[in-house]
This record gives structure tokens, C-alpha cells and sequence, in this order.
């Protein structure tokens, strides 16, 4: 099963921070198979957004140092040029639960600790509901390692099935270039000791109030 995104391109107000993503938060249901909506904004961090530029962005599952793509929801979005995409989750990616996240993965910033890794920006936990999947035994036990330290590593993935996105423009708008849609199941381990910042772990714990503190996980 494919999911579709449109990526409402909204000029972003300001340059000058990193990803705080404002939907989904901890609160937020999302509903397999029904449009939701990703939403972000500046942060008054660094690095920059149009540092970060271009990023894969895509639903998670895992714990600090392990984590598993399970659906791309675009492999390119310009996050300075873009500030939400509206997507289908896919139902069969797993089952109903809170323990899913988005990550942003920049394509073109490395980590500012570690040049080997991309730089990464996290949503926080929400719950999707109305979903027929299941998670393997690899996965589960990503899931239940869980870290009280916050998602601070890189981890690679590989996506399959990939279709096309519609894009479209609002009135505050200018065009990107067009991004895909996918499923995945893979698992993905990392290395990397450290994430982009205080802003990766922000936009992870999903609040501005916590930018500089405990995370979820």
C-alpha cells in the first residue's frame, strides 16, 4: 500500500534556526489511512534551515541508538523553502500505538559532531490508530530498548516502493523541487555519538519549553 504526500510549499519566516516540528506532538492521533499533516517552524537555533536544506523525511520507530524507517513520507523536501506536508499514513506499516516519531535527515548537512553521520531533527511521539500492521521481533525489540537519553544518532535505511508526490502551492508560496513517497521496513542501527544539537532533541521532545531538556525517551 502506497501513501501519496503534498507538500504545501509555505515560505518559511525566517532562515535563521534549525526544525521544531509543531505537529505532531505527544498529543497528536494520526489515523492510518487518512490525511495528516507534518508542520514545522524555525526554532532560533542553529544550524540554519536553509543549512539543513533539502531532508528525507519519514515515520520512525526505535529507541537513542537504533531506529527503523517505516514509511518515507518524502525523500526530498527543502525545510527552508517548506514549512508542512500533508501525507497518508500507511495502515500497514504496524500496529496501533504511540511509539512512532518523525525524522527529518538532512541530504546535504552532516552532523555537527560527527561529519560521518547527516544532520537529524525528531517530532515527538504521537499515536497512530486505525493501523493493521505488525512489528517484527527485530523491531519490538528496538522499540522496547528505549533510552531515557534523547535520539541522538544516525541511523541508515532503505525505502522501497517509491511513487511520485503531488506538490502544491499556497498563496505565500514558491516552488521546490518535486519529492517521493514510500513504504519501508527496514532495520537501521547507528554509530554516531551525538545528534545535531539541542535543536535535534527539541523538535524530538516536540515543545519549546523543552528545548533544552529531559527527552522522551
Amino acid at each position: 500500500m502506497f501513501s501519496k504526500a503534498i507538500i504545501s510549499l509555505v515560505l518559511a519566516a525566517s532562515a535563521l534556526a534549525n526544525i521544531f516540528t509543531t505537529a505532531p506532538v505527544a498529543s497528536t492521533t494520526f489515523t492510518g489511512g487518512q490525511q495528516a499533516t507534518i508542520t514545522w517552524q524555525d526554532d532560533g537555533l542553529t544550524p540554519s534551515l536553509t543549512s539543513f536544506g533539502p531532508a528525507l523525511v519519514g515515520i520512525y520507530v526505535g529507541n537513542a541508538n537504533q531506529q527503523t524507517l517505516l514509511q518515507t513520507i518524502t525523500a526530498s523536501v527543502d525545510v527552508s523553502t517548506t514549512s508542512s506536508i500533508v501525507f497518508t499514513p500507511d495502515g500497514t506499516i504496524g500496529p496501533d500505538g504511540s511509539d512512532y516519531f518523525i525524522r527529518f535527515q538532512s541530504l546535504s548537512l552532516k552532523d555537527a559532531t560527527n561529519a560521518q553521520y547527516p544532520a537529524e531533527a525528531f517530532s515527538a511521539k504521537f499515536t497512530l490508530t486505525n493501523m493493521t500492521g505488525t512489528f517484527n521481533s527485530t523491531i519490538q525489540a528496538e522499540i522496547n530498548g528505549q533510552s531515557t537519553a534523547p535520539i541522538g544518532a544516525t541511523a541508515s535505511s532503505s525505502a522501497t516502493g517509491v511513487t511520485s508526490a503531488k506538490l502544491t502551492s499556497a498563496t505565500t508560496s514558491h516552488a521546490t523541487s518535486a519529492s517521493s513517497s514510500a513504504k519501508a521496513t527496514s532495520t537501521s542501527s547507528t554509530g554516531a555519538a551525538g545528534k545535531v544539537g539541542v535543536a535535534g532533541v527539541a523538535c524530538f521532545i516536540g515543545t519549546a519549553a523543552s528545548l533544552l531538556g529531559a527527552a522522551l525517551f
